[in-house]
């Protein structure tokens, strides 16, 4: 996967400064989102919309676009076949730094928005399974995301923090709407999903089953992560689904909102940053709640401001 990334990446230099996806600004955006089982895609729709109804911009159009999720999302904004996406933040600093999946092919057109909510890693199984801890899924078939998604990375530095390397278990590469089916069907006994919190597609899977676990990470290995990754540590709290009785230990990205910055300018960019915050009461999505201009810029790191981000800062007060 990290290869054949590579190869989508390497061909973002074509602009005339070297940059990547240099090919004018534009007002037809696409928005990169995430797998119709997660929550990227539901809240990418629900930002299309509001987007083209708020920002004051002749001629704007967005369409949010099914997609693998964050780390294609950022390859495609640095090849110039999407301008807008959702994210996750260790991601992005990783795209412009040149790590990971982006080694050595650093994405340069990528500008930070702003930081949407916090989302969990969880480890879902069913009841019938009998799985009761992450070291039991050696030799069990579990969904880990498909190529292109945050979330592979996440899941393949929890199983391996427990020993389980590739060929210890068998790998599902889709996204939770997938794999989802796959767990009723008894074809997946597990999934690891970077979600929101609370992910109503996990919520239609206990309506469906009702017998839906999630599966907490041992203190040890999540020390491990958290000492080895960009994640924070994060408890699912009780009563967060009807299924789960007490804090289920786990860890968190934050989802944050992307613009190329060259394809949206500056005027474009603090619309969108405008309406992101100010119109965020407007999504129907459990999120919403956790959407605050005053931690707008937590995970930013590495990755630069948008121009129109940064005007917009300004302006509430939260830029010195």
């Amino acid at each position: 996967m990290a290869a054949a990334l590579l190869t989508v990446v390497s061909g973002c230099s074509g602009g005339p400064d070297g940059s990547a996806g240099s090919e004018g600004f534009t007002t037809n955006l696409q928005l990169g989102t995430g797998s119709t089982g997660g929550v990227y895609y539901p809240l990418g729709q629900e930002y299309s919309g509001i987007f083209v109804d708020t920002a004051d911009v002749d001629g704007l159009a967005v369409t949010a676009v099914e997609t693998g999720a964050s780390v294609e999302n950022l390859a495609k904004i640095a090849r110039g076949e999407l301008q807008l996406a959702i994210a996750q933040h260790n991601t992005a600093n990783d795209a412009v730094n040149g790590r990971g999946d982006f080694e050595g092919m650093a994405v340069e057109n990528v500008g930070f928005l702003g930081k949407l909510y916090p989302e969990a890693a969880q480890i879902i199984t069913l009841e019938s399974t009998g799985i009761e801890s992450v070291g039991d899924l050696r030799g069990k078939t579990v969904a880990i995301g498909p190529p292109g998604g945050g979330t592979r990375e996440v899941a393949e530095q929890i199983l391996s923090a427990y020993g389980l390397e590739e060929g210890s278990y068998t790998p599902l590469e889709e996204g939770f709407g997938d794999a989802k089916t796959k767990l009723q069907d008894g074809n997946a006994d597990a999934s690891i999903e970077i979600l929101g919190v609370p992910a109503s597609s996990l919520q239609e899977l206990q309506a469906s089953t009702g017998e839906v676990k999630l599966i907490p990470i041992d203190t040890e290995q999540l020390d491990t992560v958290v000492g080895n990754s960009q994640f924070e540590q994060y408890e699912i709290p009780a009563g967060t689904y009807d299924f789960i009785d007490e804090p289920v230990p786990t860890v968190s990205v934050f989802a944050a909102m992307y613009a190329s910055t060259t394809q949206v300018d500056e005027e474009l960019g603090y619309e969108l940053t405008k309406a992101l915050y100010e119109q965020a009461d407007s999504l129907t999505l459990a999120q919403k709640e956790l959407i605050d201009l005053e931690e707008a810029t937590l995970g930013q790191g590495d990755v630069p401001l948008h121009p129109g981000a940064q005007k917009y800062f300004q302006e509430q007060g939260l830029l010195d």
